[in-house]
């Protein structure tokens, strides 16, 4: 069982095999112009669309940029294919599952050399409870952001995954009070 995305490209396929050309517009609705990046005008609106709705049926899709369902499912396949969608998730409310604190990590590290910043990263991978690590520039080397059920999970985050990166010579730690914007609203 698929789900709407893949059952529209599915039915997308099998009712035409047809492609985009390789000339402007190819000759068929919704064909791909080349762009700056590959993308036209049509691709950023498709993006910025299931950006904003992820499970957004090709028809979806398709009206809210002008294009026919399976003109903008060929669309969607170009471009995941291309990369520049690397995949649909949930999201989801953390409180849910218990976790209700963001923590902020600002990591520190003693060298910048290579082999320490791949040491490092190579163990941050491997954390629970981290959603996210960004290589920084500017005082701090790294940020992490962390998601807990509380000061307690904190804690048991710090003792036994922090404090044991490689490489680390300051975390400076801050707690979030309240969301007020998550991703992109645009």
């Amino acid at each position: 069982m698929g789900t709407k995305r893949e059952n529209n490209a599915t039915s997308a396929q099998e009712s035409g095999n047809e492609r985009i050309g390789s000339e402007p517009n190819g000759g068929k609705e919704g064909a791909r112009p080349a762009g700056i990046n590959g993308l036209d005008e049509l691709d950023a609106a498709i993006l910025r669309h299931l950006e904003r709705h992820g499970r957004a049926t090709n028809y979806e899709v398709g009206e809210a940029v002008g294009l026919s369902p399976s003109a903008a499912s060929r669309r969607i396949q170009a471009l995941e294919a291309s990369g520049a969608i690397r995949g649909y998730r949930a999201q989801i409310d953390d409180r849910l599952l218990g976790k209700r604190m963001t923590i902020t990590i600002r990591v520190t590290l003693e060298r910048q050399s290579a082999a320490t910043l791949e040491a490092f990263e190579t163990a941050v991978r491997r954390c629970k409870g981290l959603v996210s690590c960004y290589l920084m520039a500017g005082q701090y080397d790294y940020l992490l952001i962390a998601r807990v059920a509380d000061i307690d999970d904190y804690g048991r985050l710090h003792h036994n995954e922090l404090s044991r990166l490689p490489g680390v010579t300051r975390l400076e730690t801050s707690f979030a009070l309240r969301e007020v914007l998550e991703g992109s609203k645009s």
